[in-house]
């Protein structure tokens, strides 16, 4: 399971200056908040946790303990934080006769900290590791660190002083800042309490990704994707609502096309709003739905005149990828994304995300009042062409691949999720997915298994869709999450896809969907 960089060099972009301070005017209010350790911890074998690594509290009173070569301690937060850390430092003994030499390092779970950096041979770059060398030729100091980390614990660690002095540390904290409103706090919480923790761990999950966009990951990338966007945005509606963010992403999105009106899958902000060179055919038209899901939540007539047309660009380059026919015939420059792995065919997947973006950007055209019949034609033409070609009576499951012998997860859920067929239907093609397909494999992203897990949903099989839910997203709580991974495989939870979970993130935007599929689909029953 990879992803392969792209690097489109020659593309050029244009910047609408108009939509990006639109983007500009809607930054977000930021909510600091200053978090201090809890206790002091050690690092100890524990199999029932990731990597057989957790933590155990130590007496440890770091106001009066003195800190000589070699030695080290480890704070540990409570939960995760992601800011800005800074701590005072002083010496005591005889005057200062060497500069101070110290290590921090910074976790989001205690298994990074069984592995040293220089281990790491990953193919995502080692500047991403938190770790800090820092010599102080001057105590006392207040230690203010620039950069910003994502983490509970953090080791601090001393190098090397002099045998005449040792090194006091006091007062450790980190300055967090968030978007999130926090007025998911009064909100309901399921009965269910293992439901409960998988919807708080969501919950803070997805306030830990909103800073001044819908950050992917807040320890590595910290960029904002479209994939990512449209799960996030449908979590926060159902929980922190924070419509100003929602629209500085849309818009940064669509003030930053390329020459042809093409949107990228991601977009950096700093030190100003820039777009990437990667382009992916789903993320592309996903714009429509974050747009239509939006606009479904927050009816806004100037969003809707501003962005409709770059909406409407999207569908109409991916519709030149459609024949007479109606099949998707991809470009391999322009891949669907689907997941990460590669051991599935995406194609008829890729079709299914056409015909589901689609439908929303129909729902736009209406919005607009604006002529839905060459668009309805094209779903017609797409949505036959699924049901005579790619779904198979026999095995009642749609195939995949380029000889049409492929039966994946993803196709069905994907072909679900777009309605191609009524509900009845539906059930009968989760159902068969359940009994052919089950149990998951070669998948190791909650992105990928929020779908699957919503496809059961809209299909009427509940209880099937939460078995899933508490056997995924549970079973990375049980293994120590109090936000969930960008990547896991229950089958294998030490799986990193960089090989080390050093570089790994454990706070990762397209994980919180919980919080969306609880609020949509079981709280609404309890309150009923």
């Amino acid at each position: 399971m990879t992803f392969k960089f792209q690097i489109n060099d020659e593309i050029r972009f244009r910047h609408d200056r108009q939509l990006l301070d639109k983007a500009e005017a809607f930054r977000p209010k930021m909510h600091p908040v200053v978090r201090k350790p809890v206790r002091a911890v050690e690092l100890t074998k524990n199999e029932s946790l990731l990597e057989g690594w957790g933590m155990a509290e130590i007496h440890a009173d770091m106001e009066k303990m003195a800190f000589s070569k070699g030695q080290s301690i480890i704070l540990d937060f409570g939960r995760h934080c992601t800011g800005r850390f800074s701590m005072d430092i002083r010496s005591v003994g005889s005057p200062m006769d060497a500069p101070l030499y110290l290590r921090l390092r910074f976790a989001e779970v205690p298994a990074e900290l069984a592995h040293e950096s220089e281990e790491y041979d990953g193919w995502l770059s080692r500047s991403w590791i938190q770790e800090e060398f820092i010599h102080l030729d001057v105590l006392p100091v207040r230690l203010e660190l620039p950069r910003r980390y994502a983490f509970r614990y953090v080791e601090l660690t001393v190098i090397d002083t002099s045998p005449k002095w040792a090194a006091v540390f006091t007062n450790p904290e980190v300055l967090c800042a968030s978007s999130a409103p926090g007025n998911a706090e009064t909100d309901p919480v399921p009965e269910d309490p293992e439901l409960a923790r998988i919807y708080e761990v969501g919950l803070h999950t997805l306030q830990e990704c909103m800073t001044d966009v819908f950050e992917d990951g807040p320890k590595r990338d910290r960029r904002l994707w479209l994939g990512d966007l449209r799960l996030q945005a449908l979590a926060s509606y159902a929980s922190e609502d924070n419509p100003d963010l929602v629209k500085r992403c849309l818009y940064l999105f669509a003030g930053m096309t390329s020459e042809e009106g093409e949107i990228s899958a991601n977009v950096f902000t700093q030190p100003s709003p820039q777009p990437d060179d990667t382009f992916l055919f789903d993320y592309s038209l996903f714009f429509a739905s974050v747009l239509h899901d939006f606009l479904q939540q927050h009816p806004d007539e100037m969003v809707l005149e501003d962005l409709y047309p770059v909406a409407k660009k999207q569908m109409d380059l991916a519709l030149q990828q459609v024949d007479e026919e109606g099949r998707l015939h991809l470009q391999k420059d322009r891949p669907v994304f689907v997941d990460w792995s590669q051991e599935f065919a995406k194609d008829t997947a890729g079709q299914a995300i056409m015909i589901y973006t689609l439908k929303h950007f129909i729902e736009l055209t209406r919005m607009k009042r604006e002529d839905t019949a060459p668009y309805v034609k094209q779903l017609e033409k797409l949505e036959n062409d699924a049901r005579s070609r790619l779904y198979d009576p026999e095995k009642k499951l749609f195939r995949a691949g380029e000889e049409g012998t492929e039966y994946n997860i993803a196709s069905q859920v994907w072909m679900v999720l777009a309605g191609v067929f009524g509900q009845m239907k539906n059930r009968e093609i989760m159902t068969e997915t359940i009994q052919q397909l089950f149990p998951v494999k070669g998948i190791a992203t909650p992105y990928m298994y929020h779908h699957v897990t919503e496809a059961l949903f809209q299909a009427g099989l509940k209880q099937e869709a939460v078995g899933l839910m508490k056997a995924y997203w549970g079973k990375m709580i049980e293994l120590g999450a109090d936000t969930y991974w960008e990547a896991f495989d229950p089958d294998q939870p030490d799986y990193s896809p960089y090989g080390s979970p050093i570089i790994s993130s454990y706070c990762h935007a397209w994980s919180c969907t919980p919080v969306y599929l609880i609020h949509k689909y079981l709280l609404a029953d309890q309150s009923a």
